[in-house]
C-alpha cells in the first residue's frame, strides 16, 4: 500500500492489501493481467493493463502504462481535491437509490461546490464571461409519431445554459404528454454539445434556489421517465451536460467520430445535469470515477465497447 509524502490524497493498493477507511482520500487499486482477483466494494478507481484479461471486467479500466495512470489521478486530485473526493464519496450514494433520488444527491452536492474555493479559482481564471448570444436554442421536427429535437445553437457548439434547458423540457413535454411520440435528439453543426456553457457559470445568486431549480426542471429525469421512446443519436463532442443527459435515453447511437469528456472535476464541480446518475448506471461507478477524474476524452470506441454508447454508426 502506498501512502507516501505526496500522495495528494490517493492511496495505491494491489490485490490483497486493504485500505483503512477513510473519506478524506481516493483509493486506487492496481491488478496485474490477471481476471480472478476480487474487487473490494470500498474501493473508488480500479486500473489493469490494457488488453488483459482483467480489464474486460465492467470495473476495471484498462490503460497502457499503469503507473502513468496513477501519477494522472495523484495529480487531478492534488489539484482539486474537494471536487475529486466529493464525486468518489457521491458515486456509491447515487448507484444504490432510484433516479430522482440520486438526482437530488447530485444536485447537492454541486451546490455546495459552487459556494466552494476550488470553483472560485476557476471562476476568476476564466475571467468575464461572453454575452449569450442569439437566443434561440431548439428545432423541433416531427413526422407523424417521430419527433426529432435538435439542439440547435451551433455557433457556440451548442453549450448547454438555461435558455436550452427550459427549451428542451418543453420540447420534451410532447412526448409526455402523447404516449405515440417516439423522440430522436441531436445536435446541430460538427458538435453534438459542448457541455455547460461556461458563461453561465457562477451567476446563480441564490444556491439553494439553483438547486430547487435543477431537481424540479431536470431534462435528464423526463429524457429517463421517456426513456423507452428516446434515441439520442451523438456525434463530434459530447461534453459534460451533453452526455449526461443523452445517457438517460433508451439508445444512444453514436458517429464514429464522437468524443466524450467530463471536465468538471478540473472546474472544481461534479457533473450537475445528472451524469453521476446516468452515466453510473451504463458504465459503473468506477470507470466513471476515473473518467471523471482523469479528463481523459473518450472515443466512440471505447464508449461503445463500455456501454455508453448502444449503437456504432458509420
Amino acid at each position: 500500500m502506498s501512502t507516501a509524502p505526496g500522495s495528494s490524497g490517493v492511496v495505491v493498493l494491489r490485490p490483497g492489501e486493504v485500505d483503512e477507511p477513510d473519506d478524506t482520500r481516493i483509493s486506487v487499486l492496481v491488478l496485474g493481467p490477471e481476471g480472478d482477483v476480487d474487487v473490494d466494494a470500498d474501493v473508488d478507481v480500479v486500473v489493469a493493463p490494457h488488453g488483459s484479461t482483467a480489464a474486460a471486467r465492467r470495473e476495471v479500466v484498462g490503460v497502457p502504462d499503469v503507473d502513468a495512470t496513477v501519477a494522472t489521478i495523484r495529480r487531478r486530485v492534488a489539484e482539486r481535491p474537494l471536487a475529486a473526493v466529493a464525486l468518489a464519496r457521491l458515486l456509491p450514494r447515487v448507484v444504490g437509490v432510484d433516479v430522482p433520488h440520486g438526482l437530488a444527491l447530485e444536485s447537492r452536492t454541486f451546490s455546495e461546490l459552487l459556494a466552494g474555493p476550488e470553483f472560485a479559482a476557476w471562476l476568476a481564471a476564466r475571467g468575464a464571461p461572453r454575452p449569450s448570444g442569439d437566443p434561440h436554442r431548439m428545432r423541433l421536427d416531427r413526422v407523424g409519431d417521430d419527433l426529432t429535437i435538435t439542439l440547435d445553437r451551433p455557433t457556440r457548439r451548442n453549450a448547454y445554459d438555461a435558455a436550452m434547458r427550459d427549451a428542451l423540457l418543453e420540447a420534451l413535454e410532447i412526448a409526455r404528454l402523447d404516449p405515440d411520440v417516439r423522440v430522436t435528439l441531436r445536435g446541430a453543426g460538427p458538435d453534438f454539445c459542448a457541455g455547460g456553457d461556461l458563461d453561465e457559470f457562477g451567476t446563480a445568486q441564490d444556491l439553494d434556489a439553483a438547486h430547487e431549480t435543477r431537481v424540479a426542471a431536470s431534462p435528464g429525469a423526463l429524457v429517463h421517465a421517456l426513456r423507452d421512446r428516446v434515441t439520442a443519436h451523438v456525434h463530434g463532442h459530447a461534453v459534460g451536460s451533453g452526455i449526461e443527459i443523452a445517457a438517460f435515453a433508451g439508445h444512444v447511437r453514436a458517429d464514429a467520430d464522437a468524443r466524450f469528456a467530463l471536465p468538471e472535476v478540473a472546474m472544481g464541480l461534479v457533473p450537475g445535469a445528472g451524469g453521476t446518475v446516468s452515466l453510473s448506471r451504463r458504465i459503473g461507478r468506477h470507470r466513471l470515477l476515473w473518467w471523471g477524474l482523469t479528463g481523459t476524452v473518450l472515443d466512440a470506441a471505447t464508449a461503445h465497447r463500455w456501454g455508453l454508447v448502444d449503437e456504432l454508426v458509420d
